[in-house]
């Protein structure tokens, strides 16, 4: 029964068989799809922020751009493309000839990723500086969440593995990536419900 079910998914599930890749459901799992609406519905309370941002327009198309990113990253999260990310990489490093000293490069790597994480965060808090104090989660959460995903999608070993471990049957994939998300949706959430009028911006205009 269940390599019939199997074989009935097959054409719809992302391949990754041989080191190829082809579109399709990355994850067709509960969490997977709870990750996906996880997603969407950020970029919904994201959206929601943008309308009631009527006095600071950087941060109405800020909330806009974050919308629009976090409902790609919903797309993605099925469609795996980082999984196609990954394999061309390893393809072009073997190509090259540094496959076999991939660890330093991988190090190299994390390394660009983490100064590059918080060097956008210091930007991002420097651009919205005057309202840093109802923004600096949502740049903090996007950090990470953004971090998160470029690692993950480099496909190191180890951090595979840390990725599949966990207390019990949650695994720290689910914790990292739903914890950065709830990082952006909690701020988002908080500037759609509150009157436009009552936004930090108003105290700069008297």
């Amino acid at each position: 029964m269940e390599w019939l079910l199997n074989q009935a998914l097959n054409p719809i599930l992302a391949f990754t068989e041989g080191d190829r890749w082809r579109p399709g459901i990355g994850d067709p799992t509960f969490m997977g799809w709870f990750t996906v609406f996880a997603y969407f519905a950020t970029g919904f309370l994201c959206w929601r922020a943008a309308k009631k941002e009527t006095l600071n327009r950087n941060v109405r198309l800020f909330w806009l751009a974050l919308t629009t990113l976090l409902i790609l990253l919903g797309f993605n999260k099925q469609l795996d493309l980082q999984t196609a990310f990954t394999f061309i990489a390893k393809d072009f490093a073997k190509s090259t000839g540094w496959y076999e000293n991939r660890r330093v490069v991988q190090g190299i790597f994390v390394l660009c990723i983490a100064v590059g994480g918080i060097a956008s965060v210091a930007w991002l808090s420097w651009i919205f500086r005057n309202d840093l104090a109802r923004m600096w989660r949502v740049f903090v959460g996007l950090g990470f969440l953004l971090s998160f995903i470029v690692i993950r999608a480099a496909s190191f070993h180890y951090i595979d593995q840390f990725l599949r471990s966990g207390p019990g049957t949650v695994r720290m994939n689910w914790i990292l990536e739903l914890g950065a998300i709830a990082a952006i949706a909690w701020p988002a959430f908080r500037a759609a419900k509150r009157p436009a009028t009552t936004y930090g911006s108003m105290t700069r205009m008297r």
